[in-house]
């Protein structure tokens, strides 16, 4: 009969597809927000420009953390490297970045031997 429906017309209108009280509802518009570098990104940037401006490699990034405009990280430096390895002077520089990863401020916040250990609070 022509009259009836093949079965893949009926498998779309059951599914919804034909009918139109079934679609999905727009999607609602996002404000849009300036996004942020990943924080494996911004962990480099702020490695990276930190040794641009001392002239030294850093040894590691100890914390980061997003803030309102972009990361705040803590970048591990070898100040002074003495024998044996131990006792080379370290310090922790505070590292501001933006959403961008671009380096806004940084501050050297702590000196120490390598082989300090920091104590319990």
């Amino acid at each position: 009969m022509a009259a009836d429906k093949d079965d893949g017309a009926r498998r779309r209108e059951s599914a919804g597809e034909d009918a139109p009280e079934r679609r999905a509802a727009p999607r609602r518009r996002s404000v849009a927000r300036p996004r942020r570098v990943p924080a494996a990104r911004a962990m480099r940037y702020a490695a990276e420009q930190l040794a641009e401006l001392l002239g030294r490699t850093p040894d590691s990034v100890s914390a980061l953390k997003p803030t309102d405009d972009g990361w705040q990280a803590e970048v591990e430096v070898m100040e002074l490297e003495r024998i044996p390895d131990t006792t080379s002077v370290m310090a922790s520089y505070r590292v501001t970045l933006d959403k961008d990863g671009e380096l806004l401020a940084y501050q050297r916040i702590r000196r120490y031997t390598r082989g300090q250990v920091d104590r319990p609070a």
